[in-house]
C-alpha cells in the first residue's frame, strides 16, 4: 500500500507508515496523571500513578520501538499505561526525533539528554534516585542499550537500577546470523526490513542495503576482531535445528564500509562495547521472540552480559514474534504471548 502511493507520488512509504502506526488518542484514565512536558528539549509524556504510595516510586525511561523511523507517544499509550498502572511506577516516554529527517546520533542524543534531565530533577517526580531503569522495545531497545553504556561510569548522577531490552537490535555487522535466516520472511520484522531501517537511521537513506544484507560492508580484519562477540558460535545450538544455511561471506567493499563504518560505534551498536563498559551495566533483562530476526541479537548480548558478571533475567517468547509487545490491545485485537512478554517486564520491574 505504501509502496503504491509512493509510486504515484502521493506520498512516502514512511509517511505512510506512519499515519497507520500512529495510535488513537485515548481519553482519561482514571488511575494515572498524564502530562505532557519537555525534558530538555525532548518531548515526553509522563504517567504518574494517582494513588498514594507510602515510598518513592520507581521510575522507568520508556523509548519506543519502530525502527527509529516510526512511532510515537500516541503509539506507545497504552503500553506506557498498562507498565505504569501495573508496576506503580512512574513511567516517563520519550519523543526521540526520528530518521530518516534526522539521522544518527539524533535518537541516541534525545533519549540520553531526556533521562540526564529526569535523573537530575528526580525529586519533582517522587521518584527513589537509586531505582531507576531505562526500557525500550526493538529500537527502542537499541536506544536503551546505548544510554545505559554511556551512563555505566557517570559519578555525577545515580546510577541506573536496571535495563530492560525487549527484542532489541544490537548489531549491524552481521545481517546473517541463524535468526536471520530461520525469520527473514516473518512479519512484523522481514530481515531486508531490519537492514533497510539501519540504514534510514545511519545514513537517511538505504543505498548499499545489498551489500550489507550480504555482508560485504566490514573489513574482514573488523569481522574478525567482532567474531569473538558476533557469531553463530555464541547461539546456544538447540537455536540453530530450524533451517540454518551458513552463507559465504562476500568480498568486502571498501566504498560501502566508508557509507556505513559508524555502524562499528557503540552507541549505534551496543553488542560492539568493549568489556570495561559491559561489566559495569546495571541488572539487565532481555525478551527474546522465537519467530524474530533479532532474537539472536538478544542472545549474544545476554552472553556478553553473563560473561561479564552482570546480572541477567531472560525471557523467551516460545510463539512470538517481532513487535508483539507493541501489539498489546492494538485495535481490539491482542496476542496472548504478547500480554504475557508485558506482564513478564512488569513481574521484572516489581522485583526491583
Amino acid at each position: 500500500q505504501g509502496r503504491i502511493l509512493e509510486k504515484t507520488g502521493l506520498c512516502s512509504q514512511i509517511t505512510f507508515g506512519r499515519y497507520v502506526r500512529q495510535g488513537r488518542k485515548l481519553g482519561v484514565d482514571p488511575k494515572l496523571f498524564i502530562q505532557d512536558l519537555q525534558f530538555n528539549k525532548v518531548p515526553v509524556r509522563v504517567y504518574q500513578p494517582k494513588a498514594t504510595s507510602n515510598g518513592r516510586r520507581r521510575g522507568i525511561i520508556f523509548f519506543h520501538g519502530g525502527g527509529w523511523v516510526f512511532g510515537s507517544l500516541d503509539t506507545y499509550e497504552k503500553v506506557c499505561r498498562y507498565i505504569s498502572r501495573e508496576s506503580e511506577s512512574v513511567v516517563v516516554s520519550v519523543q526521540y526525533r526520528l530518521a530518516p529527517e534526522h539521522k544518527y546520533p539524533a535518537a541516541y542524543e534525545d533519549c540520553l539528554n531526556a533521562t540526564i534531565h529526569f535523573m537530575k530533577n528526580i525529586e519533582h517526580y517522587g521518584v527513589d534516585p537509586a531505582n531507576v531503569t531505562v526500557c525500550g522495545d526493538s529500537a527502542g531497545g537499541n536506544l536503551a542499550a546505548a544510554v545505559s553504556q554511556t551512563l555505566a561510569d557517570r559519578s555525577d548522577l545515580p546510577k541506573l537500577r536496571a535495563q530492560i531490552l525487549i527484542y532489541p537490535g544490537l548489531q549491524a555487522l552481521d545481517f546473517n546470523l541463524p535468526s536471520y535466516h530461520q525469520n527473514r520472511g516473518v512479519p512484523l520484522l522481514f530481515r531486508e526490513r531490519a537492514a533497510f531501517f539501519a540504514l534510514q537511521y545511519l545514513n537517511g537513506d538505504a543505498l548499499h542495503m545489498q551489500e550489507v544484507l550480504e555482508g560485504s560492508h566490514i573489513p574482514p580484519d573488523m569481522r574478525l576482531k567482532y567474531r569473538k562477540w558476533v557469531s553463530p558460535d555464541n547461539i546456544p545450538e538447540k537455536f540453530k535445528v530450524r533451517g540454518v544455511k551458513p552463507l559465504m561471506p562476500t568480498d568486502f567493499i571498501a566504498e560501502v564500509y566508508e557509507t556505513v563504518k559508524r555502524f562499528c560505534e557503540p552507541n549505534l551498536c551496543p553488542l560492539l562495547a568493549e568489556d570495561a563498559v559491559v561489566h559495569q551495566l546495571p541488572e539487565s533483562f532481555i525478551l527474546t521472540c522465537e519467530y524474530d530476526v533479532l532474537r539472536d541479537d538478544g542472545l549474544l548480548y545476554k552472553k556478553r552480559l553473563e560473561d561479564n558478571g552482570v546480572r541477567v533475567t531472560w525471557y523467551h517468547l516460545e510463539d512470538g514474534f517481532h513487535g508483539i509487545i507493541s501489539l498489546y490491545d492494538y485495535c481490539g485485537f491482542s496476542f496472548p504471548s504478547g500480554k504475557r512478554g508485558l506482564d513478564s517486564v512488569v513481574n521484572f520491574l516489581k522485583s526491583l
